[in-house]
């Protein structure tokens, strides 16, 4: 007795709180057997012996373990992290020819840099169920024309700047090529992927153009400059005089035959004045004389 009263002793020492509770055991020939089951609290450690404690239980209770807040705010950035990346269904399947722009600049300079190339920009929400549908599309288009730039916007992250470029359904789809500006605009989804393709079939054929690109209208530029949420600065070009077109020769003759020639316009003659006219030349003669 006085051995087990100085085991339950020392297991009182650790910071842990220690129960006992009777057990019933069976017996068998071999001598006494008691059964080991642990509970379902995560935050409890039993265990038994069948030696020194004769069939009795112990149960040892420790306190959940705790995290410190920098812990638990690592864990939670961690976890939204993966979270996002498991979301960011727009960043799946990209390939090479098709990029996603940071700002207004970051559009603008993308489609100058393109050259002749056709380029389709891509307007798209993360919350568009139609966008995320037609998304794996749009990238084996790009996957079959690698000679097309596709450049993306998200609306959630630039929806001032769509606001400007007048985009307000989704997902929507602008054509650009070098010195033509923009070649068409249309939205379409799964249903009428149609538009799609015979947009890109009817644009896709390369043509070579002298002049530099165009990239977004005049207008839509002053209207991304006047925008206050963006950093982005514009200035007009002077609006130059149109010269008068120079006439050829043969359009000079008809203009001088369309003028009324000194010989028919009309004379003042002073009172007490006779005009006669000869065949040849015209004279003043006085009156009387």
């Amino acid at each position: 007795m006085a051995d087990v009263l100085s085991k339950t002793s020392l297991f009182s020492s650790i910071n842990q709180s220690i129960s006992v509770f009777p057990k019933s055991c069976n017996f068998i020939k071999s001598g006494p057997c008691c059964s080991l089951k642990l509970k379902s609290n995560p935050s409890t450690t039993s265990f038994s012996s069948n030696s020194d404690f004769h069939g009795k239980r112990i149960v040892l209770q420790r306190e959940p373990r705790r995290t410190s807040p920098s812990q638990a705010s690592t864990i939670n950035a961690q976890t939204a992290l993966r979270i996002g990346k498991a979301h960011k269904w727009w960043g799946k399947g990209l390939q090479p020819n098709m990029k996603e722009v940071t700002s207004a600049q970051d559009l603008v300079d993308s489609l100058l840099k393109a050259g002749d190339k056709l380029v389709v920009v891509d307007f798209f929400s993360p919350g568009c169920g139609g966008c995320k549908a037609l998304h794996p599309k749009i990238c084996q288009f790009a996957e079959m024309n690698p000679d097309v730039q596709f450049i993306q916007v998200n609306y959630e992250e630039h929806k001032s700047m769509c606001y400007s470029l007048n985009v307000h359904v989704l997902p929507f789809f602008r054509f650009y090529r070098g010195a033509h500006g923009r070649l068409c605009s249309f939205s379409c989804t799964n249903a009428t992927i149609k538009k799609f393709k015979d947009a890109l079939a009817k644009h896709s054929p390369d043509r070579c153009g002298l002049a530099l690109p165009k990239g977004l209208e005049e207008k839509e530029l002053i209207a991304l400059a006047a925008n206050k949420d963006l950093s982005f600065t514009y200035t007009p070009k002077p609006v130059e005089p149109v010269p008068a077109p120079a006439l050829a020769p043969a359009e000079q003759v008809v203009a001088a035959e369309a003028e009324p020639s000194s010989s028919n316009k009309e004379l003042v003659v002073p009172r007490g004045l006779s005009f006669a006219r000869d065949s040849e030349d015209k004279t003043l003669v006085a009156a009387g004389r």
